[in-house]
């Protein structure tokens, strides 16, 4: 149930967020399956893992500059932004350090 509490949260929040301020579709090619694959490689809670195949090919469809633009800062309080980055990078995207997404500022690589 927690599972897909958040789910539910996670989805509404980018609906709203996409709704709200306009997110063209260039930026997000689906909503939904962005929430259904990768929404439990971002939660707060729990380690980094490995996102799965699915979640990259949606990810890999992302314009990531164009989101990061309405990342508000109530979808940070439902997603870990370094989760965020860490899905991204080991999905194949390029994540310059330095890079703002919301308010959160990706930070050199290790």
């Amino acid at each position: 149930m927690a599972s897909s509490s958040f789910q539910f949260l996670s989805l509404s929040a980018l609906v709203m967020v996409a709704t709200l301020c306009g997110v063209s579709a260039d930026c997000v090619t689906s909503i939904p399956s962005l929430v259904s694959k990768c929404s439990q490689y971002v939660k707060i809670p729990g380690p980094e893992v490995q996102p799965s195949m699915d979640c990259c090919d949606v990810v890999k469809s992302l314009d990531v500059p164009c989101i990061c633009k309405f990342v508000t800062p109530e979808l940070q309080k439902l997603i870990s932004m370094e989760k965020v980055v860490f899905v991204g990078r080991s999905c194949g995207l390029t994540v310059p350090p330095g890079m703002k997404c919301g308010s959160y500022v990706v930070p050199p690589l290790a």
